[in-house]
């Protein structure tokens, strides 16, 4: 089975800019997209043909959003973690098959100065809690956009980010803490190597030439799924947004 994952900041812009071509090209049985901005009305996806969808819009308008297509059926889909203090952004979404849930999750960003850090960890705690209540019942994979390089490896240039959005300490311990509680980065199983981004900076001219980037886009896995993992890839070759996709394999 093959699932793929991508912050594809904004799908309308995306999808003229390289998500179409990826959808079809991918051969994805699910596929994962964060930070879709947009409601389900305000996108056609008709061209995409033997998918079914399910979305979770922020109720602030080009904000945020995650949606889940999957060509195989799934048992049950939910939108959200139950929190009132945490759903109003479309951030989750869950959707279970039969060997595993598949999480979806766009995970709030600490913003300049860290100014919505304590909401962020508060907010890591919750969705923690959210995902080893699933897997009471079954394994889980989540997915997306975690707003955070968990180690120096996953940024080009660790030492002047220090503190910084997505590398301040607290948001690399709380990654931590997914890890301890028997998660697995499964990008990290199969490649330790540096360099391997998913993220780059609109802001530096050349950034993505470059490869001054950073890694914020995961799968992870419960570590009874450790197994059934085949394999985990950095599609840093395909262009539609400021991050690109990864793609995981399990069977």
């Amino acid at each position: 089975m093959k699932l793929t994952t991508w912050n594809v900041n904004g799908i309308r812009a995306s999808l003229n800019k390289g998500l179409r071509e990826y959808l079809f090209d991918s051969g994805a049985d699910v596929i994962c997209l964060q930070e879709t901005k947009a409601m389900q009305e305000q996108v056609d996806l008709t061209f995409f043909g033997g998918y079914q969808a399910v979305w979770n819009s922020a109720e602030k308008k080009g904000y945020s959003g995650t949606c889940i297509l999957s060509r195989v059926p799934w048992l049950s889909h939910e939108i959200g973690m139950g929190s009132a203090d945490h759903d109003r952004e479309g951030r989750v979404i869950t959707t279970e098959f039969a060997e595993f849930y598949v999480v979806t999750v766009y995970t709030p960003n600490s913003q300049a100065e860290l100014a919505r850090l304590p909401y962020r960890l508060q907010w890591d705690d919750v969705f923690r809690a959210f995902i080893k209540r699933l897997e009471r019942k079954k394994p889980v994979l989540v997915c997306g956009d975690l707003n955070v390089a968990h180690q120096e490896i996953d940024l080009a240039n660790p030492k002047s980010n220090r503190m910084n959005p997505g590398f301040s300490d607290e948001e690399r311990d709380s990654f931590t803490r997914h890890l301890d509680a028997g998660f697995l980065d499964v990008f990290r199983e199969f490649d330790q190597s540096p360099g391997r981004y998913t993220w780059w900076t609109q802001r530096t001219p050349d950034a993505r030439m470059k490869n001054i980037g950073w890694r914020l886009d995961y799968w992870l896995a419960s570590g009874a799924l450790r197994p059934a993992l085949k394999s985990c890839t950095i599609r840093d070759d395909v262009h539609g947004s400021d991050h690109c996709p990864v793609e995981l394999m399990i069977g």
